[in-house]
């Protein structure tokens, strides 16, 4: 199933995309998209309802796939051939880092590049939605802690990162800066998240071009491995890594400005399309 949220910020409908690529209204059965819709009670009740019955709801504006998100984890240099454009050593552990949920948009809104930004950075990756609570699974179990997968966009300022001290968080965590969906398709849908295309565009230009096969730490690893130090609710989402092709990786670097156009998509998990524009 592809579920997804319509309408505008603060007045999204919990929605599902039907076979004919209607968007089908799910307002009469969860208030939203998140807690217990993705469960797995939620989403078997989901999966027996006959989309065609459900009210068909206009072409709208697009939120982020998931509601509710208390925690958006992000996985830092878990893909191989990124860690070595960047010049880093593939972690011995998943390096994990957290992005503020306030950074959480819609997959086609516009992205604001914060005042005094020189190195905003983009990062296609596969999200990850959890949907029902985790706490030390084994990594034989993890997957069925998960409800589902999505396009993630962790955009980054890369001196506030890197160049102002402390930790990675200031310059993962500015306003808009974590575009997710259009969907969450249900893991149902995702044969093997391990074996997934993804690909990222600047103004047309093609920038990213990988897949989840070079991930050094997959999906049922990093479920299992977070829930050592922290329990993961419905709703939660993990980030998990990018491949190479990153602006700060180029030689000379290049990055965002505005009016730049990026669109990215993951393969079977959709496309998301952005315009950046500088903040205030």
């Amino acid at each position: 199933m592809k579920l997804m949220r319509v309408g505008q910020i603060g007045h999204e409908k919990p929605a599902i995309l039907d076979k004919d690529g209607k968007i089908r209204d799910l307002s009469a059965h969860f208030a939203d998209i998140g807690g217990d819709a993705i469960s797995p009670a939620g989403l078997a009740k989901i999966k027996a309802l006959d989309p065609q019955s459900l009210p068909e709801l206009a072409p709208s504006r697009i939120g982020a796939c998931v509601a509710g998100t208390g925690k958006l984890i992000c996985i830092g240099l878990n893909f191989s051939d990124h860690a070595a454009e960047t010049g880093a050593t593939v972690p011995p552990e998943p390096v994990i880092f957290m992005k503020a949920t306030s950074a959480i948009v819609g997959p086609n809104d516009n992205v604001l590049i914060p005042r005094g930004s020189e190195k905003t950075d983009w990062e296609v990756e596969l999200g990850v939605v959890i949907g029902k609570t985790a706490k030390y699974v084994s990594e034989a179990d993890a997957l069925d802690y998960v409800a589902g997968y999505c396009v993630s966009h962790d955009v980054s300022e890369r001196a506030f990162q890197t160049e102002r001290s402390g930790q990675w968080t200031k310059g993962k965590s500015c306003d808009t800066f974590g575009p997710i969906g259009p969907w969450l398709v249900t893991k149902d849908e995702v044969a093997d998240p391990q074996s997934l295309g993804m690909w990222l565009k600047v103004n047309g230009d093609t920038m990213q071009n990988g897949s989840t096969k070079t991930m050094v730490y997959g999906v049922a690893h990093v479920v299992s491995y977070l829930s050592q130090f922290m329990s993961l609710h419905p709703g939660d989402v993990i980030s998990t890594g990018t491949p190479p092709g990153v602006g700060m990786g180029m030689k000379p670097p290049r990055f965002l400005k505005a009016g730049d156009v990026v669109e990215l998509g993951i393969e079977g998990l959709g496309i998301q399309k952005q315009t950046f524009l500088a903040d205030g």
